[in-house]
């Protein structure tokens, strides 16, 4: 999960963008190899890396597919809610098996992407879960026929 920035925006430069531009290929890249690409020594690529790390501009993760670790039901859910939005938008993050939650404006006030076992887990998750929190009006179900693409090289073009 992106945590909510929690500072202003940092204003990137050209090395930095091509410094995660690396990273987004390959996490694991070595710094040094790095280096030789964007044109700074190992240490300078560690310590900006450091950097976008502390700042908050950056997360190295592990990205795994849902579907080859047994999680075959991926669904979006709009929430139509009521009261404190922020108040239901932190507890639906506590959801173990939410991913992705968002404060809209438009048809749904927030939406929330879940990744479950099966049909019958996600309708676990729904009714005794999601259904249960105070604030929720009305849900509205979008389940994944099929993911046809899916990036985590934005932000630095």
């Amino acid at each position: 999960m992106v945590p909510t920035p929690k500072h202003a925006p940092v204003n990137l430069d050209a090395i930095s963008k091509a410094i995660i531009e690396q990273l987004q290929e390959d996490g694991r890249r070595p710094y040094a190899t790095i280096g030789k690409a964007v044109g700074l020594s190992e240490a300078a690529v560690r310590q900006r890396v450091q950097r976008l790390v502390e700042s908050g501009v950056v997360q190295i993760v592990a990205v795994t597919d849902p579907l080859q670790v047994g999680f075959t039901r991926q669904a979006m859910i709009g929430i139509k809610a009521e009261g404190d939005l922020q108040a239901l938008a932190d507890a639906l993050a506590q959801v173990p098996e939410v991913d992705y939650v968002v404060i809209t404006a438009g048809a749904f006030d927030i939406l929330v992407e879940v990744v479950c076992e099966d049909d019958e887990h996600l309708l676990e998750v729904l009714n005794q879960q999601m259904r249960t929190l105070p604030g929720v009006r009305a849900t509205e179900t979008f389940v994944y026929l099929k993911l046809r693409k899916q990036l985590y090289n934005w932000g630095t073009r």
